[in-house]
């Protein structure tokens, strides 16, 4: 225990030719606790500070061999030394003596015959200034990194933010407003709906509706025609990311919070400040995240996974989900307060079954769209095919009709579409004189294997739909690889 106390206390050197006079200070120091080290020369005293860094330096100016100036100029060319004290003890109370000392390097000077309380309260003195200046150069090389750390930060979202709009603007001017191509009732409610939502710029808004219904583009059209148009556009898929992963995602998380956090992250709700946030499939958030957003809906800060601070954010939250999240609430699976939070205004994307006499308007657009893509003119729909596609009931809605019409005009080369070029996820229906819809006949194949074949076409042609034509997502999906995918598709090629 006394010897951690003697480190802790403060180290002297005192360095003078005489020992009379350092016997003197080391009673006058040592009984004020101090840790003392002396030396009867300067290079002694050189030698003695580099085994060893004093905290402070009480150095006579006269001495054989190497003068005090001299001492303090190599001390304050030692890296090591640099930042020590050195107060110089001198017999001559003289203006150039004085100012030379200061010049060397050194802080302060005593004269002799030194008195006992003046050398006290210079040494405490300089101590305490040397501590406070340690302390302080210590919080600047903190400050600097957290400044570099929030330049960072700000560089980092100003980048993310650019890429963001840049990839909004171009979603925007590609995708436009197609799925809203029409005349039917239910588009032109829906298109009253989104202007109400364009005149709000904070009203979190609840879009549901079936898959491929255009559930996006409603909330593209609320972002882009609003206030906030200026600001990103984020579109998150709650069901695309592993559990243990979305809450870091959302709110971002801080390098070392768990394993594999390498760095900072900044969350999404951070990436659409000032913009809009787009929660797809929101149904299929974990419940015990649902908390964390409802409070971030209600007082507008996230905070990162691994810190205790909170940011202030300003962001919209349109939300979005194929299921009937009435149910969810009732098997305890989603919050009624989060969802009466998102809920502020609901809007309801039909299904295409239910705009019926849109779909030719939508094909043709379609046909236009990849027609300008692929360098083709403009292809046109037999009546046969016309009829098919009006036949049918869609259960992938626009987006289905969207890929149905890109293969047709790829396989037709430009030309007329005919029904041959048309390729559904199920068998075309027709309503029945019950109102209901059946098959349309279709002949059975001549053998098992023919059977076999045709089963495995519709399964890849479907599977293919819900990964968007991502072959290797697709062969996943089926359990195979991608070489069996693409002999299917050559065979449907041949087939047709």
């Amino acid at each position: 225990m006394p010897d951690e106390q003697a480190q802790s206390e403060p180290r002297l050197l005192l360095v003078d030719d005489t020992p009379a006079n350092l016997q003197v200070l080391c009673e006058v120091l040592e009984a004020r606790g101090y840790n003392i080290s002396i030396a009867l020369g300067g290079q002694q005293a050189l030698d003695i500070a580099a085994q060893a860094t004093p905290d402070l330096v009480l150095l006579d100016v006269m001495m054989p061999e190497m003068d005090g100036y001299e001492v303090c100029r190599r001390l304050k060319a030692n890296e090591k030394t640099r930042d020590v004290p050195v107060i110089f003890i001198t017999a001559q109370d003289l203006s150039d003596g004085v100012v030379a000392g200061f010049d060397a390097g050194g802080v302060d000077y005593i004269t002799k015959p030194f008195r006992e309380r003046e050398v006290l309260a210079r040494v405490q003195t300089h101590l305490q200034l040397n501590q406070l200046s340690r302390q302080l150069a210590s919080q600047n090389v903190l400050l600097e990194e957290k400044v570099e750390e929030l330049e960072r930060s700000i560089s980092e979202r100003q980048a993310l933010k650019g890429q963001l709009n840049l990839i909004s603007e171009r979603e925007a001017t590609h995708w436009g407003l197609e799925g809203f191509v029409g005349k039917s009732p239910t588009i032109r409610l829906i298109f009253e709906e989104i202007r109400l939502m364009q005149e709000s710029a904070t009203t979190s808004v609840l879009i549901d509706g079936e898959s491929g219904t255009g559930k996006e583009l409603i909330a593209r059209a609320i972002h882009f025609g609003g206030p906030r148009s200026q600001g990103p556009f984020v579109p998150v898929n709650c069901a695309a990311f592993p559990s243990e992963l979305v809450e870091s995602l959302l709110f971002g998380h801080r390098k070392g919070a768990f394993t594999g956090a390498h760095e900072d992250r900044v969350g999404f709700f951070e990436m659409a400040h000032q913009g809009t946030l787009f929660l797809d499939e929101i149904g299929e958030m974990p419940l015990e995240l649902q908390s964390k957003l409802l409070r971030v809906l209600e007082d507008g800060k996230v905070q990162r996974v691994g810190e205790q601070e909170e940011r202030q954010v300003d962001v919209r939250v349109v939300a979005a989900t194929n299921v009937d999240v009435a149910q969810l609430i009732g098997q305890n699976k989603f919050r009624q307060d989060l969802y009466f939070r998102l809920a502020r205004f609901v809007v309801t994307a039909p299904p295409l079954r239910e705009r019926n006499e849109d779909i030719p308007l939508l094909a043709q657009h379609f046909m236009q769209l990849f027609a300008r893509e692929m360098g083709r003119d403009t292809a046109r729909l037999s009546a046969e095919a016309q009829a098919e596609l009006c036949s049918y009931t869609f259960p992938g809605n626009v987006r289905e009709l969207k890929n149905i019409i890109e293969r047709a005009l790829i396989e037709s080369r430009g030309l007329e579409i005919q029904v041959h070029h048309l390729h559904f996820l199920a068998a075309p229906q027709r309503p029945t004189s019950d109102g209901e819809v059946a098959p349309i006949d279709q002949k059975l194949p001549d053998n098992i294997d023919a059977a076999v074949e045709q089963t495995e076409r519709y399964l890849v042609k479907r599977a293919l739909d819900r990964t968007a034509g991502n072959i290797a997502e697709t062969a996943r999906l089926l359990g195979t690889n991608r070489n069996r995918i693409y002999r299917v598709l050559e065979q449907d090629k041949n087939a047709d």
